[in-house]
């Protein structure tokens, strides 16, 4: 296989940190070319000089053997090189067809008019090359978080690009939506198209990558082939540590006190006829296919969502729970999965997004004490290994398994008895995994109550003293740690109980 691209000795620093430091990577016509590395690698930052986003202080990027210097997103897909972000980036109130083609939709009389007729039927031809079962007509607000992706992938293919980069891309997918995904990623590359799949997915790299490129700490480690390497070596080179292995957890003990309890809940969402309990010290996980309204559970008992029907009890007392600061006011944190919009101020500074939900603790007479919010926020960057270069850099310079740190270093400043995690891991690589489900543990061993939602069955298995199983809004099984296993959940996950 020819050299499609080479970017050759790049580096890149942002104020107080050296980003990347002499980055090397090349990639083949017609290839998968997987980019691996802890978050805060630098595989990102390397993406962005690639499509334009940042522009590289040093090094060299070359295309087909002609050398390139993108300067913007517009010049790199015009180049031929689209990127898939891991954070969707879709206008929710247009319709799929105006999102895929949007400022470059046919226009008629004047350029003024656009033709409708043609650009669905633009959209149409696309999505019968990808395989993709949509209707372009369709708003995007209406769609699932996975046809969001498949649609993000759709948008990024309509430029005919030479290069696709995929950042995460399945994280929001089934498994029949993976095996569609990989189909159109082999049709791609017997086409002649390179792609540089970025994944924390092992299991996932094995299956689709050529060859691996492995990135730790703004630095290139190596590079090798897929079918000659086992992933054991490829998480060795990645984190460069001994790894937290934590032991599969015991039975949750049926005498420890009921923190909180839902009895037949029902919302104006989808949740209908929700019952379970959770108990101290006890991390209860949730599982279910996509749509089987864990993150419902997790809206009602937070005051996101409003309860129809059913109570809450918590610590033995019915409550009501009208609104999110309600919820805090009652020792319950929320750790959303979506943490850049529901879980942090990205333009704000680390130690600030740590003590937003304890300010009121650190004022005396509406006077801020900054020399305490500094030294506690100090403690927690240190307790949690975020990788940040002060407490003084704004989120949105840090990775994402630095910023999800930094939202549980929030929950943990205030001090909640519940703590509710939703998808805790979602796009955070292995030894950053290692190190939450390391935290979750001691929580749940000093007596906190942890409620985990995650779609990566083993993850549940692995970490949950119990597991309660949804499908379609509805509490279909709840299993103990020894009984359960992944088909006895699937089971479960794929069944329907009517009444």
């Amino acid at each position: 296989m020819s050299k499609l691209l080479e970017m050759q000795n790049i580096s890149k620093s942002f104020p107080g940190v050296k980003a990347l430091s002499n980055v090397s990577l090349d990639l083949h016509h017609g290839e998968v070319l997987a980019l691996v590395g802890e978050n805060g690698a630098g595989k990102s930052t390397l993406m962005k000089i690639l499509t334009g986003i940042y522009e590289k202080d040093d090094g060299e990027v070359f295309l087909e053997g002609q050398k390139i210097n993108v300067t913007s997103t517009k010049q790199a897909q015009e180049l031929g090189i689209s990127i898939i972000h891991q954070e969707l980036n879709l206008m929710k109130d247009l319709s799929i067809a105006e999102n895929i083609f949007i400022g470059r939709e046919p226009r008629g009389l004047l350029n003024f008019f656009i033709k409708d007729h043609e650009l669905h039927n633009k959209t149409r031809e696309l999505f019968k090359r990808l395989s993709i079962d949509l209707n372009g007509k369709t708003k995007v607000k209406d769609l699932t978080v996975a046809k969001q992706q498949m649609v993000e992938i759709a948008k990024a293919l309509s430029f005919d690009s030479k290069i696709l980069i995929m950042d995460e891309p399945t994280t929001a997918l089934t498994d029949a939506e993976i095996d569609v995904l990989f189909e159109i990623i082999d049709n791609l590359k017997a086409s002649g198209v390179g792609i540089i799949y970025i994944s924390h997915r092992m299991d996932e790299l094995k299956r689709i990558s050529d060859r691996i490129t492995i990135m730790r700490d703004g630095e290139y480690i190596t590079t090798l082939n897929t079918k000659e390497t086992e992933m054991s070596k490829v998480i060795q080179l990645m984190v460069g540590r001994e790894l937290y292995i934590e032991s599969k957890p015991t039975i949750s003990d049926s005498n420890r006190d009921t923190v909180l309890e839902l009895k037949n809940v029902s919302t104006n969402t989808n949740l209908k006829d929700i019952s379970f309990e959770l108990k101290k010290g006890e991390i209860l996980g949730f599982a279910g296919l996509m749509g089987a309204g864990r993150t419902e559970v997790a809206n009602a008992i937070f005051g996101v969502d409003k309860i129809r029907t059913g109570e809450i009890i918590l610590h033995g007392k019915k409550v009501q729970i009208t609104s999110p600061s309600r919820a805090v006011k009652q020792g319950i944190g929320y750790l959303s999965e979506d943490r850049k919009h529901l879980g942090l101020v990205v333009d704000m500074d680390v130690k600030t997004n740590i003590v937003m939900s304890s300010i009121n603790d650190y004022q005396t007479l509406g006077f801020v004490n900054n020399q305490n919010i500094a030294k506690v926020s100090e403690e927690y960057v240190e307790r949690l290994k975020v990788k940040t270069p002060s407490i003084n850099q704004q989120i949105k310079f840090l990775s994402g398994g630095n910023q999800q740190k930094v939202v549980i270093a929030k929950w943990l400043l205030r001090d909640c008895d519940i703590l509710i995690f939703d998808e805790p891991t979602r796009g955070i690589d292995v030894g950053a995994k290692g190190e939450i489900y390391k935290l979750l543990d001691e929580l749940a061993e000093k007596g906190k109550s942890i409620i985990m939602i995650s779609s990566e069955l083993p993850e549940v298995l692995r970490m949950s003293h119990r597991i309660v199983v949804m499908s379609e809004g509805r509490v279909t099984g709840i299993l103990n740690s020894e009984e359960a296993n992944q088909e006895k959940i699937m089971e479960l996950a794929t069944a329907y109980r009517e009444g």
